[in-house]
Parts: C-alpha cells; sequence; structure tokens
C-alpha cells in the first residue's frame, strides 16, 4: 500500500462466493483448515486491536476434488 502499513480487516470474497465457484466449476470441497499462528510468533505481527487471547483469520487452506 504504497510503503504503508494496513491491516486487513475483511475478506473480498466471502467464504460462500468461493464455495459457490469450485461447485459450479465442479468440484467439490473435501476438506478445510483454518491453522491458528505459530505459537512462536512476535505479538508486534499480530493485528494491533486483537488483544490477549483473541483470534483472527491469517489463511485457510481448502481441499478440492474434481466431480
Amino acid at each position: 500500500m504504497d510503503g504503508q502499513t494496513v491491516w486487513l480487516t475483511f475478506c473480498h470474497r466471502p467464504l460462500h462466493a468461493m464455495t459457490n465457484a469450485f461447485a459450479a466449476a465442479g468440484f467439490r470441497i473435501t476438506g478445510l483448515s483454518e491453522p491458528r499462528p505459530a505459537s512462536n510468533t512476535p505479538a508486534e505481527l499480530f493485528p494491533p486491536a486483537l488483544g490477549e487471547g483473541g483470534s483472527f483469520m491469517c489463511f485457510f487452506f481448502l481441499v478440492i476434488e474434481a466431480v
């Protein structure tokens, strides 16, 4: 973002839009995982408003199969 740090606070494509797109393309979702950040992740890498014990989605994985 032009050299500035910004926090992504929303996903541009909601989960239902992605799953519907996979289904329309002939795929079936067989797995989904949302791993937590590593336990040794430095606190300064987390969003500032997260707070103690908070959670946020940093990434997720979909397993898909052709039907």
